[in-house]
């Protein structure tokens, strides 16, 4: 054996490979979001880190446009993160060629992003390919366990590709319970701080992280912004409350307007800002194949939802005329490019979550990059992060009295900005990261 030389190393360390498997920079919302945020993350804690990500996340009916084809910058600009575009959910022979192609990078840990059942089916596949074939940990990143429009196949199809998981990062306790409950009986590992044993085999405790969803830093204030000047524009007035995100049924907006309603009754100081698109609007519905995708679609949710569970008619924009309150709303009905968000967040005085369920919101890990308190409900997570009075305030759910009456104190006892930097000052993704890594 050759002698050491004076000033090598003894041992070299290596960077640990982290695949960051979900939807890569290319699609719309919040997982893609998130799933960039991430990368990013364990990249600056000096981590190789490689994107796999889906072509297609859902099958073919579902008649909606995911991918973001408005915003013209990338948040993996000045990043040397690789992004491949692999996974059909429509074409089972890409499901095997994924797992491939990810074992084939040696990974020391997949993280997987489970944001839907339906895609149970093929992540099946990926991770039981995974836990065979490679030392890698797979980790199921769960943004929910128990889904929003609950079906009867729902728990089924997570249990079949969450079985295959050695470790979950949770982001509420309520997510961690419903994953006990999805696999009643077994014991698991709970850690605050990512410590754990990792043991491919299969033996041992499984581990639950319980992280706080970091705050995005994606979106940054412009420090040149006008307050006053782009309100004038915009004909805002001097308290100003904001919806942000996807329209969907559970966020709340319906009780978010007619709330802002009963409060513009009381005061005439108050404008309400609707941004982002409506969920199930995305593509042109006069279109042959759009109508028969939403004919079939609405079957077989009609087989598997409970009627209440499907919200392609919702519309709660329509309350805004009803009400009569447009001259105090100010409505932006369509997808916001990464270049237009800034401006939303820096003119708003509040955030609005009055979510009917509530698993960790993207939208309030946004606000509190731009030091935005909040007016939530008490349902999911909110009260793990919010405390009453202090970064935000708390409502009854689906008590419209409740929900005017924090609005009006958010005005009247306006929560310090600094309230809310001191309340997330944990919440970062450098701790995220390190926690993922800490095992």
């Amino acid at each position: 054996m050759s002698p050491h030389r004076r000033g090598q190393p003894l041992f070299v360390l290596t960077s640990p490979h982290i695949i960051c498997f979900g939807p890569g920079p290319r699609f719309k919302g919040g997982i893609a979001q998130y799933n960039t945020a991430l990368a990013r993350a364990l990249k600056d804690e000096g981590a190789q880190v490689t994107i796999v990500s889906w072509t297609q996340q859902y099958p073919a009916i579902i008649p909606r446009e995911f991918v973001d084809k408005a915003s013209r910058t990338s948040f993996l600009e000045g990043y040397d993160i690789p992004v491949h575009y692999l996974t059909n959910w429509n074409d089972p022979r890409t499901w095997r060629k994924t797992a491939k192609a990810i074992a084939e990078l040696k990974p020391d840990k997949v993280i997987i992003q489970w944001y839907n059942p339906t895609q149970g089916i093929p992540l099946n596949t990926i991770a039981r390919y995974l836990r065979k074939h490679t030392k890698a940990e797979v980790l199921f990143d769960l943004h929910f366990v128990a889904a929003k429009e609950q079906s009867s196949l729902d728990a089924r199809l997570t249990r079949m590709a969450l079985r295959h998981g050695h470790s979950f990062i949770v982001h509420a306790y309520k997510t961690a319970e419903e994953l006990k409950a999805l696999f009643a009986g077994e014991e698991f590992h709970l850690t605050l701080d990512g410590a754990r044993d990792v043991r491919p085999q299969g033996t041992g405790l499984r581990a639950i992280l319980k992280l706080y969803h970091p705050i995005y830093t994606l979106f940054t204030p412009d420090p040149s912004f006008d307050k006053e000047a782009w309100k004038a524009q915009h004909g805002l007035r001097k308290h100003v409350f904001l919806f942000f995100g996807f329209i969907r049924k559970y966020k709340g907006l319906h009780y978010c307007i007619e709330a802002f309603a009963e409060l513009a009754k009381q005061r005439d100081d108050v404008s309400l800002m609707i941004v982002g698109e409506r969920f199930w609007q995305t593509v042109d519905q006069s279109k042959l194949s759009t109508k028969v995708k939403n004919a079939v679609f609405g079957t077989l949710k009609q087989l598997f939802l409970k009627k209440a569970d499907d919200e392609r008619n919702y519309d709660p924009l329509a309350m805004v005329d009803t009400l009569g309150i447009r001259d105090r709303t100010l409505v932006v009905d369509r997808f916001i490019p990464n270049e237009e968000v800034p401006p939303y967040f820096q003119a708003a005085d509040t955030i609005v979550l009055f979510y009917e369920t509530a698993t960790p919101s993207g939208v309030e890990s946004l606000s509190y990059n731009f030091k935005l308190p909040a007016v939530a409900t008490r349902v999911g997570h909110f009260p793990e992060t919010i405390t009453d009075g202090f970064n935000g305030y708390m409502a009854e759910p689906r008590n419209i009295a409740d929900m005017v009456r924090v609005m009006n104190a958010s005005i009247e006892q306006p929560i310090p900005r600094e309230n809310v930097v001191e309340a997330t000052k944990t919440m970062s993704w450098a701790n995220y990261a390190k926690a993922v890594l800490n095992g």
